[in-house]
């Protein structure tokens, strides 16, 4: 017999939050254009039926979060060819639900 009380409430997946599949994203710059760039997962969801439906939804929840005109002249000013600059992770559910995020605008020191 032991002291603690070892009945508990049956769960179900509905009080679960949605998990989701975190997706790095960034942007690379090349001698003509920046290009939004998405880090897939190896072991991605299999609601994910349209790479590019999933890039697009990835790239829109980012830039819902920030300021796409000034991330994407810091990058323009300050990188160069070829280099590509991580802005962080989202976390998305196939339906296009943002379930997290951790996303920062690129910060150049004039040091």
């Amino acid at each position: 017999m032991t002291d603690r009380d070892e009945t508990t409430e049956p769960t179900s997946d509905a009080d679960e939050p949605p998990r989701g599949d975190t997706f790095g994203v960034g942007v690379h710059v090349t001698e003509t254009e920046l290009r939004f760039v998405v880090n897939v997962p190896s072991d991605i969801d299999s609601g994910w039926t349209d790479p590019d439906e999933f890039q697009r939804l990835v790239e829109r929840a980012t830039w819902d979060r920030l300021d796409q005109e000034r991330v994407l002249r810091a990058i323009a000013t300050h990188n160069p060819v070829d280099e590509t600059v991580f802005l962080g992770r989202i976390t998305l559910t196939p339906d296009g639900t943002v379930v997290g995020y951790d996303l920062r605008e690129p910060s150049f020191d004039d040091a």
